[in-house]
């Protein structure tokens, strides 16, 4: 069945016009009895009516609609856009337009809703940072007003203070040390010095130096069996170690006493390493794994702030990864544990 739904402008002009042409000129056949003037009549008849449709389309509601795309656009339209508008646009159907305005309308709801998502990100990061510093801050400020009313007169109770006081300054630098980092490799400032090094070495010098920790637990850290041949990775080895740092301390942290943590190695293929820490502690809900990469998440705020940390160091682990260039990934079962692995360029030569 023939549809006028993709019809271009002047093949609807056409039909438009023949639609009208040929009833006048068949009235016009019978009323002279002349097929001479009556075919005559046809073709001057839509010829007219051709021309003045197709004008009015083009003049009247095409010219809307070059309004429309410049807007959409939102810029002065450039010699190349002036020749599509004059040129392309007017072949184009109705309802290829009312396409192109629709997947246009869709891209800006979708660029609506990521500025209303990150508009809710921006405040709620706003209120954990003030949170973040209000609470060393005011802790301090609380510790030096009793030391100035009187308490420093006796000595435990200032070097308790002062003990305290202490603590919490170090709190704050450490969250700006943090945020400093953070910052640098958001906007890619921090570089990076990329070498070759075995990553099980670096694994075991952090299982050493963390060892007061894990076995203030009793928590085990090894070395995943099967994982213990080395395997050279390509990277900037502070950074890395940076990152296994913070990976093992969370461990440590949320991890059960007499639990485990293990640290595994894969080749995923002749170009990539998998590296992976696991944990037998509280685990995750899942509800919170997409987001516990952001600045100052917390699954937990209450129980994680007792554990101490900025709330930052998972946040700088996943951009320490992709400043390499590569990604990092969760599992997590509760009460079963959690999982944290990124990968690595391999060895270079």
């Amino acid at each position: 069945m023939f549809s006028t739904k993709n019809l271009s402008p002047r093949q609807l002009s056409a039909f438009t016009a023949l639609l009208l042409s040929v009833p006048v000129a068949i009235g016009i056949f019978f009323i002279t009895n002349n097929w001479e003037i009556g075919l005559a009549s046809l073709v001057i008849i839509w010829g007219g009516s051709f021309g003045l449709i197709l004008f009015t389309l083009e003049k009247f509601i095409y010219r809307k609609i070059k309004l429309i795309y410049k807007f959409i656009h939102q810029t002065k339209a450039t010699r190349k856009e002036e020749v599509y508008f004059k040129y392309i646009l007017p072949q184009k159907s109705i309802d290829e337009v009312r396409e192109d305005v629709q997947a246009w309308g869709e891209r800006r709801n979708e660029e609506i809703e990521l500025l209303r998502k990150n508009e809710a990100y921006r405040k709620e990061f706003l209120q954990n940072l003030a949170h973040e510093f209000k609470t060393p801050i005011f802790a301090i400020q609380g510790y030096v007003d009793t030391l100035l009313s009187g308490a420093m007169e006796e000595e435990v109770i200032r070097k308790k203070f002062l003990e305290n006081t202490a603590k919490n300054a170090d709190r704050l630098v450490n969250l700006v040390s943090d945020l400093d980092e953070i910052s640098k490799l958001e906007s890619g400032e921090q570089l990076l010095y990329k070498q070759n090094f075995v990553m099980q070495e670096l694994m075991r010098e952090i299982f050493d130096s963390l060892s007061i920790k894990t076995q203030g637990k009793n928590i085990k850290t090894v070395i995943k069996k099967g994982c213990e041949a080395p395997i050279t990775v390509f990277g900037d080895k502070e950074k890395i170690k940076q990152v296994l740092t913070n990976l093992i301390d969370n461990a440590c942290k949320y991890g059960k006493p007499n639990g485990n943590i293990i640290a595994s190695v894969y080749r995923t293929d002749n170009l990539h390493v998998l590296v992976e820490v696991s944990d037998d502690g509280i685990g995750i809900e899942e509800e919170h794994l997409p987001r516990i990469f952001e600045r100052f998440y917390r699954t937990d705020a209450a129980r994680s702030r007792d554990k101490g940390g900025s709330g930052l160091g998972l946040a700088i682990c996943k951009h320490i990864v992709e400043a390499h260039g590569q990604s990092i990934h969760v599992r997590s079962t509760p009460d079963v544990g959690t999982t944290i692995g990124f990968t690595l360029d391999s060895k270079k030569d």
